[in-house]
């Protein structure tokens, strides 16, 4: 019943001409106090744009929308609020973090969760990214408040936490910091934005590094007293793509390529987008999302292929990765000589015989649905899988070892 009475207010709304309005950009941000910044206005100016002219919002789509903007714009606020009464803010130091990148559904988030069982490991948790500082003077319930806004999201897209499982206490991707500056592709996967996403792939990335520097050092300086500052071990898939603009901003950055099967990989992520999009928009067009998650991320491939070279980055199978979690957390810390504590390897030895596999389930979808056909991926990301020499997922599990690009 839920979902019909959403799409009658569709219909409504739509025959009314509210859906395609074009959203107050600068009324928001003088709102929050931030009309004076032409970059954040620029970036916020073609987000809601694209939103407006390419995603055809629902009416859930435009609530959503007008929410998100306001809390991010809200949260900007914020921060400059805390700069200003604290200075020393911006002179926390950040040290060589580790970034975590790859194909996405590749095993990056589980390798991500195995590496925060060393407690000197931190990475902001999706409750800090929603809402990085309390309201003042009043109790802190924000893990409360952002449980109880997964719960609503998974009433709207019921398949999701199935699909990337999530809590108020999960990591969260770096997608989600950079979304405050409105330079992330995390809008892209939520909405159909083509306009916005080519912006963002011709160089407009770079302001959105800067201000993760910035975010980190907020979280980082609410630490308690006396609290080593650790290491931020970071993640998200959308990092290929950004790799100069990632080490400009971070220029001791350590990175981790996941390496997987990718014809395993695409119908995932054509299926994860699909679910994450149907809430927001009253037009879902599964082919097209097929076509663009298939060339999306054979872009990615090259481009890892590309940076392969680097000695700074350690790559990894995810055969070897779901095989032997321990044994590959190892093979990171050796390649960027670290010391993995005798405490840490046993806590991720606990979770690996919790989540045997990776904790992934498998998941029934067809290829046809999306309008791709496997043969075809597989000729089409042949340079990638034999550039690192990738096994096919019914193959044998990789030995783990350090991991090679081979020779082009």
């Amino acid at each position: 019943m839920t979902n019909a009475l959403l799409r009658l207010a569709d219909r409504l709304a739509a025959r009314a001409g509210l859906l395609d309005r074009s959203f107050p950009a600068a009324r928001l941000l003088a709102r929050a106090g931030l009309a004076d910044d032409p970059e954040l206005a620029e970036a916020l100016g073609r987000l809601l744009d694209a939103c407006a002219a390419e995603s055809a919002l629902s009416v859930v789509g435009r609530i959503a929308t007008a929410w998100d903007t306001s809390r991010l714009l809200g949260n900007l606020a914020r921060l400059a609020t805390e700069e200003a009464r604290d200075p020393g803010v911006l002179a926390e130091p950040l040290s060589a973090p580790i970034f975590i990148t790859g194909l996405p559904r590749s095993g990056t988030s589980f390798l991500h969760r195995l590496l925060l069982e060393d407690p000197d490991n931190h990475a902001p948790r999706v409750w800090q990214t929603i809402a990085p500082y309390p309201q003042p003077g009043r109790p802190d319930r924000r893990i409360a408040a952002v449980e109880r806004q997964l719960a609503a999201f998974a009433r709207l897209a019921p398949e999701f936490p199935g699909l990337h499982p999530l809590s108020a206490t999960s990591p969260q991707e770096c997608s989600e910091i950079g979304a405050h500056v409105f330079r992330s592709l995390r809008f892209d996967t939520t909405y159909h934005m083509p306009s916005y996403r080519a912006w963002l792939d011709a160089g407009a990335q770079l302001p959105a590094y800067r201000f993760q520097r910035r975010f980190l050092q907020h979280l980082q300086h609410q630490r308690p007293a006396g609290a080593a500052p650790g290491r931020w071990v970071l993640k998200c898939p959308d990092h290929v793509f950004a790799l100069a603009e990632l080490r400009e901003a971070f220029p001791d950055a350590r990175l981790v390529f996941v390496h997987r099967d990718p014809v395993s990989v695409v119908l995932s992520v054509a299926r994860l987008t699909e679910v994450l999009r149907r809430p927001f928009t009253r037009r879902i067009d599964r082919l097209a999302i097929g076509r663009h998650e298939a060339a999306r991320w054979h872009d990615g491939a090259a481009r890892m292929i590309r940076a392969a070279a680097d000695p700074r980055i350690c790559h990894i199978h995810y055969q070897a990765l779901t095989a032997d979690p321990l044994g590959t957390a190892r093979q990171v810390y050796r390649h960027f000589g670290l010391r993995l504590p005798a405490p840490a390897k046993a806590a991720i030895a606990r979770m690996a015989a919790r989540e045997p596999n990776g904790g992934y389930a498998h998941e029934a979808y067809r290829f046809a649905d999306y309008g791709l056909d496997p043969a075809a991926e597989r000729a089409r990301f042949g340079d990638y899988t034999r550039f690192f020499d990738i096994a096919t997922e019914d193959g044998p599990p990789r030995r783990v070892a350090p991991m090679l690009p081979r020779a082009a």
